[in-house]
């Protein structure tokens, strides 16, 4: 099967009729007509971003919440150095995500072999590393005040450090969904490291986020407001969902601060 032609940014597709609405008005109007008509492009572009942003999810979570616990369970040299590493990446900038794995996977790289550069999975692996540090940071926080409370019951049951560490999450499964939520918000709002790692190639790496910058640079601004009304949808529902969860709201603020 012939592989897909990899367009630049703004290539692979027609002048759009739509890039004559001005008016916000009119452009919101025409927005809505696309969601509620299901636009193949649109469909194509918010289908597209769930399956990447569900498997960085996914990704991120196993190994961010293996390591948030140990972090919180175990003492080893340096163990200070890496909670503060964590932590100080929780505000890493994603284009230098992006620009670390676009390293990592060019030609001349370590992974350059793989061919995944200007890939989805190229886009996941960026997306994992961008929720990674934060579920370890939220994960290193849940286990750590769990412990405070039910800490001493595990040890007199004979339970070791990490095994105590995987128990907390386990009890915590509420805090650990409100985690893997908020990482979910992150990466479906993502938008430096996958336009660095994918190339925004249409109908083929292009996201919400990619496909919102270019379309307005572009001047359909019904297509932008569209995909912006889903995605203001999707992290709405998330949010809707973390206050649902039992004491969610709570977590998730103390989380953020």
């Amino acid at each position: 099967m012939p592989a897909p032609r990899r367009a630049g940014p703004g290539q692979g597709q027609t002048p759009s009729p739509r890039r004559g609405v001005t008016t916000l008005a009119d452009g919101l109007w025409v927005a809505l007509g696309l969601v509620l008509g299901a636009d193949a492009t649109l469909v194509q572009i918010v289908g597209l971003s769930l399956r990447v942003s569900l498997s960085a999810c996914l990704v991120g979570a196993l190994l961010g919440l293996g390591l948030g616990a140990a972090l919180a369970v175990l003492r080893f040299p340096g163990h200070g150095a890496v909670v503060v590493v964590v932590n100080t990446l929780l505000a890493l900038p994603s284009v230098v995500v992006g620009l670390l794995v676009y390293l990592l996977l060019s030609r001349s790289g370590p992974l350059g072999a793989w061919g995944l550069l200007f890939t989805p999975p190229a886009m996941v692996v960026a997306q994992s590393l961008l929720v990674l540090p934060l579920v370890a940071a939220l994960a290193r926080r849940l286990v750590l005040d769990a412990l405070r409370e039910g800490g001493e019951q595990l040890r007199a049951l004979g339970a070791g450090r990490l095994l105590s560490g995987l128990l907390m999450l386990l009890h915590q499964r509420w805090g650990v969904l409100t985690i893997v939520l908020t990482a979910f918000g992150r990466a479906i709002s993502e938008v430096g490291a996958v336009m660095v790692v994918g190339g925004n190639m249409a109908g083929y790496t292009r996201v919400m986020t990619t496909a919102i910058a270019l379309e307005t640079s572009k001047g359909d601004l019904p297509l932008a407001l569209g995909l912006g009304l889903v995605l203001l949808g999707l992290v709405g529902v998330l949010n809707l969902a973390i206050a649902a969860l039992p004491g969610g709201r709570r977590r998730h603020a103390e989380g953020l601060a």
